[in-house]
């Protein structure tokens, strides 16, 4: 997709939001449920159903998929989009880009082994590794306008309020 597509695509909908602004809050949401026969939640994805379970670190099989690598799998499936839509808009030709994120935990925590211990990640990285022959300003001109429209990165950086409710069924 070149940047006139894209920009093809996008103008209607930009139009429509700045027309509308409710038009443009929507709620994304997952389901999932847990198991009788273990511990996992199987996830209802957009594609199949995907189940999710227990790091080994935390007495897991490794069989089934971790929440912790689900979270960084979102945030460089987001962050690999915005890039990739950043560069197109930006005629910033990009051959190929990978992009990576660790992210550091402490299973301490996770176990109430240490109740000092943090639950949750204490550190993310995100790295993008670019093959390109734009010029540094321009690579540095994408990298600044991916990290500011990367729905998951700053979901991650800025924290928003997260609710919690139990319902009887």
């Amino acid at each position: 997709m070149d940047a006139t597509r894209l920009r093809a695509l996008q103008a209607p909908l930009k139009a429509k939001y700045n027309a509308d602004p409710a038009a443009a809050r929507i709620t994304l949401r997952a389901r999932g449920s847990t198991d009788q026969s273990g511990i996992s939640c199987k996830l209802e994805t957009a594609r199949a159903i995907a189940v999710a379970g227990l790091h080994p670190a935390t007495g897991g099989t490794g069989l089934e998929l971790c929440s912790g690598d689900l979270l960084l799998e979102a945030l460089v499936a987001c962050a690999g989009v915005t890039l990739k839509a950043v560069a197109t808009a930006l005629h910033v030709p990009l051959v190929h880009a990978d992009i990576t994120a660790e992210g550091d935990l402490d299973f301490r925590g996770t176990l109430g082994v240490d109740k000092a211990a943090s639950v949750g990640f204490e550190a993310i990285r995100l790295q993008f590794d670019v093959q390109s022959n734009a010029s540094e300003d321009a690579l540095r001109d994408v990298l600044r306008l991916t990290e500011r429209y990367c729905v998951v990165l700053q979901t991650l950086t800025k924290g928003v309020p997260v609710s919690t409710g139990l319902a009887r069924t």
